[in-house]
């Protein structure tokens, strides 16, 4: 059975403090040493025999006081004893290992486990991992986060500070004035620091931004804070003394069904790979899905003459499967397809070369009309044709558009085009044109 008995080594001053030590014996084999740091007593106060002050000590220590250090002594013995008892393999166990366990029960706090304090990044990720949200969506997160590292590394640059980093619990409103500037300058930006796109790329050289990319990017910050509050992670929120602009849209334009035909009956067979991207394209604007959903449609998606697919911007929320039934002239391109061997519906390339192709097969078409748009930097109206601003997006409003003009119902429309129902976003897709206007005051004759 192990005992362990106190003691102290005398110095040559009687009257300075020493440490007192502690022996632990087990057995004839077994010694082990602990010197206390926080225990001391002068030599010529120690009373050996008791282990503790001499009783006779009445100058130098009040009762009161002995009675603390007499039971600080019997404390620590009574430790030394439990942390040797509680040894596995007492063999290999030395006045080290004893000393080191002392202290870890004395002072827990120092062995405790580092834990990393969570960056603002860290935070960002476990909100697109947990937060519901369709792949597209999350990919555009992804776009923001990029943007607010350059924007970190920016202001270590600029301002030579080297130690600026976002922090969850200290963004302000200036911060988010200041990530404005950012983006709105940052085509600039990437010509005079190219060392910050060294370290985060992007797949696209940054172009100058308009005021309305600009509010989506903050938009989505302000999502993300608002998932902080509701999870507990902060209770700041800049958002509250930082309003995000109202988005301003131009007049909906998007090519009539005569236009439309006139681009599908042109004759590209000299082009058999844009005859194949307009073909796509002319098939979106008789099914009026998203890019994303249109590139993601399989011969599976055709069903009992439609299409049917879950719109992939909704299907983590409230997912609804739109049906849109195939024409004539969709039926005869899904034909005219049919030995595709891949894996989607149809042939389609990248989205990028997909737009490109569009504005060619626009200009092959004759199909050059002006129409007024919003310039997106400026946020002036301006007029350009057709062939230079047709897209993929184009395709869309076309089918909304022209369905708006025939049942002037949105929830009807919305309903083949995958909008819910009240949605603010379908105003865009669809203008009322003067002859709606002529139809609408009819009625009342």
């Amino acid at each position: 059975m192990a005992t362990v008995k106190a003691f102290i080594r005398t110095s040559t001053k009687k009257t300075e403090k020493v440490n007192v030590r502690f022996r632990l014996s087990a057995g004839r084999g077994v010694q082990l040493f602990y010197k206390a740091k926080d225990i001391m007593i002068e030599p010529d106060q120690w009373d050996s025999k008791g282990e503790s002050i001499k009783t006779r000590s009445v100058f130098m220590y009040s009762d009161t006081e002995k009675a603390e250090f007499k039971a600080k002594i019997t404390k620590r013995k009574t430790l030394i004893e439990k942390i040797y008892n509680e040894v596995k393999f007492k063999e290999d166990y030395t006045s080290n290992d004893l000393e080191l366990d002392i202290d870890k029960a004395l002072n827990p706090e120092k062995y405790a486990p580092i834990t990393k304090q969570e960056s603002f990044f860290d935070i960002f990720e476990e909100f697109l991992l947990k937060h519901p949200m369709s792949d597209v969506r999350k990919k555009n997160f992804r776009v923001v986060v990029r943007a607010l590292q350059r924007y970190e590394l920016y202001e270590q640059i600029e301002n030579r500070n080297a130690n600026f980093t976002l922090s969850l619990d200290a963004v302000s409103p200036d911060d988010l004035r200041n990530f404005t500037e950012f983006l709105r300058g940052e085509f600039i930006i990437c010509e005079t620091h190219p060392e910050i796109y060294e370290q985060v790329s992007e797949s696209r050289k940054p172009k100058s931004r308009g005021q309305n990319t600009i509010n989506g990017v903050l938009a989505k910050l302000r999502t993300f804070f608002i998932w902080c509050a509701d999870n507990e992670k902060t209770s700041n929120n800049p958002f509250r003394k930082f309003t995000v602009e109202e988005c301003v849209y131009g007049t909906p334009y998007y090519i009539s069904i005569e236009e439309r035909n006139q681009l599908y009956y042109t004759d590209l067979s000299n082009r058999p790979d844009l005859e194949v991207q307009r073909d796509i394209f002319v098939f979106q604007c008789l099914i009026g899905c998203r890019i994303s959903d249109l590139n993601r449609l399989s011969k599976q998606n055709v069903i009992n003459g439609a299409i049917e697919y879950i719109a992939r911007k909704t299907r983590d929320n409230r997912p609804v499967t739109v049906r849109v039934p195939l024409n004539k002239i969709a039926n005869e391109i899904l034909a005219k397809y049919n030995n595709f061997q891949g894996e989607s519906l149809l042939p389609f390339s990248y989205e990028q070369e997909y737009n490109i192709a569009i504005k060619e097969a626009f200009t092959i078409a004759k199909l050059t009309r002006s129409v007024m748009i919003l310039n997106p930097l400026t946020r002036e109206s301006e007029m350009r044709p057709l062939n230079e601003i047709a897209s993929s997006h184009l395709a869309r409003r076309t089918f909304i558009g022209n369905l708006y003009k025939q049942v002037k119902d949105p929830n009807l429309v919305g309903s083949l085009s995958g909008h819910k129902e009240g949605s603010k976003a379908f105003s865009r897709y669809r203008d009322i044109d003067e002859e709606m206007k002529k139809d609408l005051v009819n009625l009342l004759v």
